[in-house]
């Protein structure tokens, strides 16, 4: 879910169809917190693209993981968002439950995954356009290195998060360990994701995936 392709300049529904491979993804990283359900393989590793990688930037050291609490609102200055998180579960096909699409400035929180500032991995999911404007998540592959992500939660702290990797996946090469696994033990992690690459108009769905890879590396109130 990077920019939308504007050859015709007219705007694309983000369909169920476009969130397939995605949610094929976020299934099977679900399941070994889940274990809903079994019989599907992952997608092979496939090619990655960079869209931002910590040339020349410094990164703060990881911040100790902070008790549980859950989110109520992210906000990533870089991209101008403020927005309301909200619980996303299962579907009954073992796929997440994307946000509601006519609520295109909400971020989706799975809930059954880490909560974000606690350790593990917590996964934040967002669409990146509707039908006649662009969502939450359209300026997310304009994200670098360095980069803050704030999560206020609903005990009145603040994990704040520094963006540490970019990655542009191939839908068709998709592999969720590679997505969403830690990337280094005991840390408290978060990925955001969202639909990227081009937007395929024989299958109605996007060519990728964008994947946010931040840490934390503070706390406040």
């Amino acid at each position: 879910m990077s920019d939308r392709e504007r050859s015709s300049g007219a705007g694309r529904l983000m369909t169920g169809v476009a969130w397939a491979v995605l949610l094929l993804g976020l299934w099977l990283w679900g399941r070994e917190v889940t274990d809903v359900r079994h019989g599907i393989s992952a997608p092979a590793t496939g090619d990655v693209a960079a869209v931002g990688r910590p040339w020349g930037v410094e990164l703060p050291p990881a911040h100790k993981p902070l008790g549980q609490a859950r989110p109520q609102r992210v906000d990533i200055p870089a991209m101008g968002v403020q927005a309301p998180v909200v619980t996303s579960g299962l579907d009954g096909q073992g796929a997440i439950e994307p946000p509601p699409y006519d609520q295109a400035g909400v971020v989706g929180w799975y809930a059954a995954g880490a909560q974000p500032g606690a350790a593990g991995t917590a996964l934040f999911v967002g669409h990146v356009d509707t039908e006649t404007r662009p969502a939450v998540f359209y300026k997310l592959s304009s994200v670098r290195p360095g980069d803050t992500v704030r999560v206020i939660r609903d005990d009145g702290t603040v994990a704040e998060f520094t963006v540490d990797d970019v990655q542009v996946i191939a839908r068709d090469r998709f592999d969720a360990q590679q997505a969403y696994g830690p990337r280094k033990s005991g840390r408290a992690e978060l990925r955001l994701v969202t639909c990227g690459g081009t937007f395929d108009r024989a299958s109605g769905s996007y060519t990728a995936n964008v994947v946010v890879s931040a840490y934390l590396t503070g706390s406040g109130r």
